[in-house]
């Protein structure tokens, strides 16, 4: 918490330093790009690429296992939310994803 208030004291003194025309001010921008659309073709690749069938597909997805087969066959198609997560899942960054958990078993 202390953290937090000290950089929000920084913040306010670098914004007054600014704006009496004695400092410069920070801007950090985002660039989000457009939402990619996937085919069935691309999310079954990204599917089998990860290791995954498609019931724990559906699981990281948060849909059905109907809705992963349905947008396999091409008869539906992931939209906004869902073609993020299949941007991640492409990426290789799934490591970083919080809701995914690794367990190593020895066999």
């Amino acid at each position: 918490m202390r953290e937090l208030f000290n950089d929000l004291v920084t913040g306010l003194n670098e914004a007054i330093e600014f704006e009496k025309g004695k400092g410069k001010a920070r801007t950090h921008t985002f660039i989000i790009e457009p939402v990619k659309r996937y085919n069935k073709s691309e999310i079954k690749a990204i599917r089998t690429h990860a290791g995954m069938t498609q019931a724990v597909f559906a699981d990281y997805m948060g849909v059905s296992s109907k809705t992963v087969e349905a947008w396999e066959k091409g008869t539906n198609h992931p939209t906004g939310s869902a073609c993020r997560l299949l941007d991640i899942l492409s990426s290789d960054c799934i490591k970083d994803v919080p809701f995914i958990k690794s367990e190593r078993t020895v066999s």
